[in-house]
């Protein structure tokens, strides 16, 4: 297995794409499996289509389903991390995707993305796994 770390600086921006530097990683690897996973607590990996008012439309969906100002026990850092700790709960750390002749076979319109809520750390990890197969 071949394994990389990317290092993003994220900064208040919710949604990271990262599908060049996981396209960049699959060149010329042949057949396989990727494996994307984020080792933190308050982010997740997600395949929707960027570009098209998908990332907002995102954000308003966290905004509704994971309100800022909720009650949560969870209550270090900024007003509102409660709900950074839920988030992985529905955009999850990790994804597979099947990889021919060096490529990720992504839709069309797919795009694969880190999801990061959580303000009070903006540099983030994404960890590539290849497995060749």
């Amino acid at each position: 297995m071949e394994s990389k770390e990317l290092r993003l600086q994220t900064g208040s921006t919710l949604v990271t794409d990262v599908t060049g530097e996981v396209q960049d990683f699959c060149h010329g690897k042949g057949d396989g499996l990727l494996s994307v996973f984020v080792p933190h607590a308050t982010a997740g990996v997600a395949l929707i289509e960027t570009g098209s008012g998908s990332e907002s439309d995102l954000a308003d969906a966290i905004d509704r389903l994971l309100p800022g100002d909720a009650g949560y026990r969870h209550r270090h850092g900024s007003p509102g991390h409660g709900r950074d700790h839920v988030l992985p709960a529905f955009v999850a750390p990790s994804m597979t995707l099947p990889v021919l002749g060096g490529v990720p076979q992504l839709g069309t319109w797919q795009s694969v993305v880190l999801v990061d809520s959580n303000v009070d750390n903006s540099v983030r990890s994404v960890r590539l796994s290849f497995l060749p197969g």
